[in-house]
């Protein structure tokens, strides 16, 4: 694990675990603390600009006049296929929604294939196939790609990254620096699907009921939400670290501090027994269908009616509000009414999820 270090973060009244690596790690693909590390001690200083700088899921480019998002992601899940869907199906949503999430129509999509030597053809025939109807229903065109093949053992039969081009056609600026207290926060349906349906067919698992990724493209969600307001101020889809991870970010960006309700958070019955038998925690468990908005208190009604209308916001509930105390810490009151620091996520609980 190497030395341990401690330092005081702004915010903290006692000090958080650093540990150097001398070699990557899973846990540096989690989307939690050693995700961030990496991001703010290696890539931001070397290629720091202001867009980088906001640290959203995608950027924001002013080009001729014309507001552009732009957005790239990679996908490793093992395995390839699952309960709800496959690496296919989940790189065209991943990318639909990280340009989603700034308020954009998605238009075009780029991909590249890392395929291992011994992949089945058959395999990716339908990897493909799966792609292309994921594209259709989200009204994205794939426009270029790539194709490289490494040696047998050299990867894990298919990786895919994919970029994504879209326009923002309202002046709309939601970014996880906006969130001010006051605001609610929302969610629009379920936690932990994905993460559990991964790790249920990949261990061999049964459990008690189904349980399926909910992979989704949430555009047109989003779409629906800004018409019943535009006083969205972040948008989220809460993937790697799950709910908590999102949280976490958007405090820390926004300076502020937040108070949700474990009680009110839904989790389906069988994706909760999974997560009491193997000692998780739903809240940090990857989603692929599921989105966090903070909006004014005074829309959020309205918001929040609009979501529970959409077919992939019908279980959508208010979990909590965003405070001016506690800046940079998110706190849970918990079903037996007591109240804990939602923290960020250390390690991987559940490495190549995505």
């Amino acid at each position: 694990m190497g030395d341990e270090k401690r330092r005081i973060l702004p915010g903290e009244a006692c000090p958080s675990p650093i540990l150097d690596h001398q070699q990557i790690v899973l846990g540096h693909g989690s989307g939690g603390k050693l995700t961030q590390d990496l991001v703010e001690e290696l890539f931001l200083p070397n290629f720091t600009n202001h867009y980088l700088a906001q640290l959203d899921d995608q950027a924001v480019l002013d080009v001729n006049g014309s507001r552009l998002a732009f957005t790239t992601d990679s996908f490793v899940v093992t395995p390839i296929f699952f309960p709800g869907g496959d690496i296919g199906r989940l790189a065209i949503n991943g990318t639909v929604n990280d340009l989603a999430m700034c308020g954009a129509t998605p238009r075009f999509i780029s991909v590249a294939f890392i395929l291992e030597e011994g992949l089945a053809v058959a395999d990716l025939v339908r990897v493909v196939e799966s792609m292309r109807q994921a594209a259709q229903e989200a009204g994205v065109l794939l426009v270029t790609g790539d194709t490289k093949v490494v040696n047998r053992g050299k990867g894990d039969q298919v990786f895919i990254t994919t970029t994504g081009l879209g326009i923002l056609e309202r002046p709309v600026k939601i970014s996880a620096d906006q969130a001010r207290p006051g605001d609610r926060i929302l969610l629009s349906g379920t936690i932990g699907d994905h993460g559990m349906a991964i790790l249920s067919r990949r261990e061999g698992l049964e459990f008690e009921g189904p349980i399926e990724s909910d992979t989704a493209a949430l555009h047109t969600l989003v779409a629906a939400m800004l018409d019943a307001s535009e006083q969205i101020h972040c948008l989220r889809d809460a993937t790697r670290g799950g709910v908590a991870t999102v949280l976490n970010e958007i405090a820390s960006r926004s300076q502020a501090g937040m108070e949700i309700d474990g009680r009110s958070i839904p989790v389906r019955e069988s994706v909760k027994g999974a997560c009491e038998i193997l000692g998780l925690d739903p809240l940090y468990v990857a989603n692929e269908g599921k989105l966090v908005a903070i909006v004014a208190a005074e829309a959020s009604d309205a918001v929040l009616d609009r979501m529970r209308s959409h077919p992939l916001g019908s279980d959508a509930c208010c979990i909590g509000e965003v405070v001016a105390a506690h800046s940079r810490r998110v706190l849970v009151k918990t079903e037996i009414g007591g109240t804990r620091v939602l923290d960020v996520m250390l390690g991987e609980p559940l490495p190549r999820i995505c």
